[in-house]
């Protein structure tokens, strides 16, 4: 192809790509139809990855071909294991993938289509991809290290420590939630959990295959692996509507949760290709092909965006979450925008998978492009709702009433008209009892996912199997972000207590990786147990603080990685990370400052300790709830502010010449790849 026709084609994306954003940004009055969410997506994230990509692949980071990476050079067999390129693109993005951008652009929805999409598009483009792609090629530059010893090295003892203590913490919390919501979603759904817990034999068995019988052969194994996977979704439908065999994959809320605490031990502790890495390759076969039938359905369908692009509750009094649109649209979609746990994932288990240096810009830059994708799809999925039933949906009872007849009157004032009847029908469609006050952002996108499709797979008659079959999608989504966590964090105590006994810190060493995947497993696995048995403790007493924890964690991420960039004598490219980084701080911090402080009981929790203190029969448990998030939300502020001082008195050093720009990378190795096409 010349050179003058592919101008000529990526031109004709930007121009088509800059007509989508318009007619999103700038429609007013008529509907549009979600087809252009779509291909504004789609032509953002191909000019991203073409162009903005190649960049900073090319002048900042300068991607060598020629470099062995640790995979290669620290090959164990167990941790760092060369993997083929697609396998660690499935690996990286089932991981990163969570509940995050289903769930959050479904809240923020409750701003309008239009907020949400453009903090979606720009934040990935700009924020996330590029925090994922420079932290996962600085960990693979110094033996796959984890973002708290990249940290130590680079900033200084002090921030090490505090980025040490500060990610650890929050690393537990984002665990201990995703084991709680994999918990909600699999409680009596023999579907779900039939075919989730299927697809671990399943994973062994192609992690075996490809490894011991026919090493290699990955389009083999990925055929193998997807009929399997098809035949387990297929099983899990047979098994729901088999009762002698639906109460054997039936579990309450405290066996789940031994289960899941079992398994993420075992995803931890045994051999990445064994398990990990297959059933993350596995998951991206479900997730990947749904997203891409979903994208499909609605270029062919056109459904209308029936949500305004702006609601009346961007001034903060939403039904939903209170707060206003900024800071809180921010939080609320983290993944899919820009997430700290990504961070984790790309300095955790992906550093040790990849085989050349030149894949980490597809698996970096591309698998998040792929997440925010997701996102997009989850904030049409609640937009293409009557904004009546999204708000029946997803308000609590406390705000629009518990009586059906109440909760349609107060949604219909709001100018959003709905109708008992009407809420009523919908849940017999989809096989539910009631959708009224189904908050956390899922039951609506299953409605949502199962709208779409059965408008254009199967009619109305196959509603309720679609909407099953997206609580199954979500907490499949979920699990893989939890499995690969557990290993991040077992990394994260591996090199802490490697400074105390050298041993520890060995990842091959069997003695240490059974102590430590069992104590961070004991770590999420207790405020998951306390959750799981009561509705007031555990990790329901923080669950509030997982968008600000998320976000104050890619906050540290990109504090060590313009470090880097400054100490490389890069500083011309330095706004690369310092822009996020900048606009991070200003979303975290605004957002911290009014959940501690702010006066709407809605809002701040010291306020809203300080109602219920003043109500009768007030509820201690409650209050003490209130007042942790309040004391924990501000010791990560403090603690962050901390590592952002010290990174800042280091750049400055280093651009004053007072300090020599150094850093601390391994020594180049040549590649015994180097043959292969990068």
């Amino acid at each position: 192809m010349s050179k003058t026709l592919r101008m000529l084609i990526w031109l004709a994306v930007a121009l088509l790509g800059a007509l989508a954003l318009a007619t999103v940004a700038l429609h007013r009055g008529e509907q549009i139809n979600a087809m252009w969410l779509v291909v504004a997506a789609a032509c953002s994230y191909a000019l991203g990855y073409r162009f903005y990509s190649k960049f900073i692949a090319a002048k900042l980071l300068t991607l060598d071909a020629l470099r062995a990476t640790p995979a290669e050079r620290l090959d164990n067999g167990r941790d760092f294991v060369p993997t083929n390129k697609w396998v660690v693109f499935g690996h990286h993005f089932a991981a990163i993938a969570g509940p995050g951008p289903l769930v959050g652009p479904v809240l923020a929805a409750q701003f309008g289509y239009l907020p949400g999409t453009l903090w979606i598009l720009a934040g990935a483009v700009f924020g996330g991809c590029v925090q994922d792609f420079v932290v996962l090629l600085f960990s693979v530059r110094r033996d796959g290290k984890s973002l708290t010893e990249i940290a130590r090295d680079e900033i200084g003892r002090l921030g090490g420590l505090v980025a040490y203590v500060a990610v650890i913490s929050i690393i537990v919390i984002l665990l201990a939630v995703c084991a709680l919501v994999v918990v909600n979603a699999l409680k009596a759904s023999p579907w779900g959990t039939f075919t989730i817990a299927m697809t671990i034999p399943i994973a062994l068995l192609m992690g075996v295959y490809l490894r011991t019988l026919r090493p290699g052969k990955v389009l083999e194994t990925s055929a193998l692996g997807f009929v399997l996977v098809m035949l387990a979704i297929w099983g899990g439908q047979w098994v729901s509507q088999t009762e002698s065999v639906a109460h054997w994959f039936t579990f309450s809320g405290p066996a789940l949760a031994i289960l899941i605490i079992i398994y993420g031990f075992a995803a931890s502790a045994l051999p990445v290709w064994l398990l990990l890495a297959p059933r993350d390759y596995l998951s991206t076969f479900v997730k990947l092909g749904t997203i891409t039938m979903l994208a499909l359905g609605i270029v062919a369908l056109r459904p209308t965006l029936h949500m305004p692009p702006l609601t009346r509750f961007i001034d903060g009094s939403g039904p939903v979450f209170a707060g206003n649109v900024f800071p809180f649209a921010f939080i609320t979609i983290a993944c899919g925008a820009i997430s700290g746990f990504h961070a984790l994932i790309s300095s955790g288990t992906t550093p040790k998978l990849i085989r050349r240096e030149t894949e980490a810009r597809m698996v970096g830059y591309g698998a998040m492009l792929a997440e925010s994708m997701v996102a997009i799809m989850a904030m049409i999925a609640a937009c293409v709702l009557q904004p009546g039933i999204y708000f029946a949906i997803n308000s609590p009872a406390g705000i629009v009433g518990q009586a059906p007849e109440a909760a349609a009157a107060t949604i219909s004032n709001w100018g959003f008209p709905i109708t008992a009847a009407e809420m009523h029908a919908l849940a017999q469609s989809v096989g539910e009892q009631t959708l009224y006050n189904r908050t956390g952002g899922a039951p609506a996108f299953a409605v949502g996912m199962a709208h779409i499709f059965s408008n254009s797979l199967g009619g109305q008659a196959l509603m309720a199997i679609w909407y099953h079959f997206a609580i199954m999608f979500e907490a499949l989504f979920i699990l893989t972000v939890l499995d690969a966590g557990t290993r991040v964090g077992r990394f994260m105590v591996q090199d802490a207590l490697g400074h105390i006994w050298k041993p520890l810190g060995r990842t091959s060493w069997y003695p240490s990786i059974l102590a430590t995947s069992a104590l961070i497993v004991a770590a999420w696995g207790y405020f998951l147990w306390q959750g799981v048995k009561d509705p007031l403790g555990g990790i329901n007493s923080l669950w509030p603080l997982f968008g600000i924890a998320n976000q104050l964690l890619a906050t540290v991420a990109l504090c060590v990685a313009t470090t880097i960039v400054i100490k490389m004598g890069k500083a011309r490219y330095a706004a690369v990370t310092l822009g996020p980084l900048a606009w991070l701080v200003a979303v975290t911090f605004t957002a911290s400052w009014h959940k501690i402080f702010d006066p709407n009981p809605r809002i701040g929790f010291l306020s809203h300790a300080a109602q219920l203190a003043s109500g009768a029969g007030a509820n201690a448990r409650l209050i003490f709830n209130d007042r942790l998030d309040a004391v924990v939300t501000g010791t990560l502020i403090v603690m962050v502010t901390l590592i952002l001082i010290e990174s800042a008195v280091e750049w400055l050093r280093v651009l004053s010449g007072r300090k020599q720009a150094r850093v601390k990378e391994s020594p180049f190795v040549a590649t015994r790849f180097a043959e292969e096409q990068g």
